[in-house]
């Protein structure tokens, strides 16, 4: 079995985390993945209630195992993190925004609290703002967060410059890439491109089936989608998605896009009616590793043969 913090902390089998992908991941992913043996943690859209929260917490937890959530700082409502506490998860990452204020009651709850980090210079700040572990997420990554770094060189400067244990995040999707990040001298990995193609999502099956299609070139990254529907993400953090018509037609024309609500209303149709040529699937560069529909327990397991990996070099 590979021990790292990641284990020891949380009891867990595999030193994996399944990343809080909002609208992808909710209790019952998260159930599925901490029941496997990793940790399984689901996310907080910007509109869920409190009690959504405590009802996804409520499956999430109902085996007993460790599980966590993923908070979005910039639309983090008082009670929504009252929800989360109350909850008692065994892991919070509070990023994207001004998380630093919501550490202190986290902490002071019992609760690891952890904040993704683009740069170095953001995973300094998350360390010295009390965060218990910083998640160094490449560019690679799907879903939201900055595109100027790559997970490794983000991974080596991280290491070296913070003393908290650190999780690498983007293009993780086997035991491959885990074992090269513990390798490197990560606690585990954060995972969530791996789990699209499990019936676990609440991702629609159309969507499912584009995850399955594309291939390692088929994503992109930018602003189109946050734009289109009017969200108040803060501009250095972009989304990578699958690449489709309606973010080649508007990628480079945000600002257009910004006072079109035409545009915007096509979108959120296309999302309603399942119209992927339009609406937008969230995925990281790894995409093109997922190519059949498994479990979650299928996809943890897979991760567990990097242990293999990396004893070929203790191994007479």
């Amino acid at each position: 079995m590979l021990r790292t913090w990641l284990t020891e902390r949380f009891g867990v089998d595999v030193p994996l985390v399944g990343a809080p992908m909002a609208g992808v991941s909710d209790g019952r992913l998260a159930a599925a993945v901490s029941a496997a043996g990793g940790l399984g943690m689901f996310g907080v859209p910007p509109t869920a209630s409190a009690g959504w929260i405590s009802d996804q917490a409520a499956v999430a937890g109902a085996s007993g195992r460790p599980y966590g959530i993923g908070l979005m700082a910039w639309a983090l409502t008082d009670a929504q993190l009252g929800a989360v506490i109350e909850a008692r998860p065994a892991l919070v990452s509070v990023s994207y925004g001004d998380y630093a204020r919501h550490l202190g009651p986290l902490r002071e709850a019992g609760i690891v609290v952890a904040t993704q980090a683009g740069t170095t210079e953001e995973a300094r700040d998350a360390a010295g703002a009390g965060a218990d572990v910083v998640v160094a997420r490449g560019g690679e990554g799907g879903g939201h967060g900055r595109g100027e770094v790559a997970t490794l060189p983000l991974l080596q400067g991280v290491l070296d410059a913070v003393d908290v244990p650190v999780l690498a995040a983007g293009g993780i999707a086997t035991a491959r890439g885990l074992a090269a990040v513990l390798a490197a001298g990560a606690e585990g990995a954060w995972v969530g491109t791996a789990f699209l193609g499990c019936a676990e999502t609440t991702l629609p099956e159309a969507a499912r089936r584009r995850v399955l299609a594309a291939g390692e070139t088929g994503t992109a990254y930018g602003r189109v989608f946050d734009v289109a529907q009017r969200l108040a993400w803060p501009p250095e953090y972009g989304g990578r998605a699958l690449r489709n018509a309606f973010f080649e037609r508007w990628e480079g024309r945000e600002a257009d896009l910004a006072a079109d609500d035409t545009a915007s209303a096509e979108l959120a149709a296309a999302r309603q009616a399942g119209d992927y040529d339009t609406a937008y699937v969230y995925a990281g560069e790894a995409v093109g590793l997922v190519e059949r529909e498994r479990t979650a327990a299928d996809v943890v397991a897979a991760f567990a043969a990097a242990e293999r990996l990396l004893r070929r070099f203790t191994t007479p």
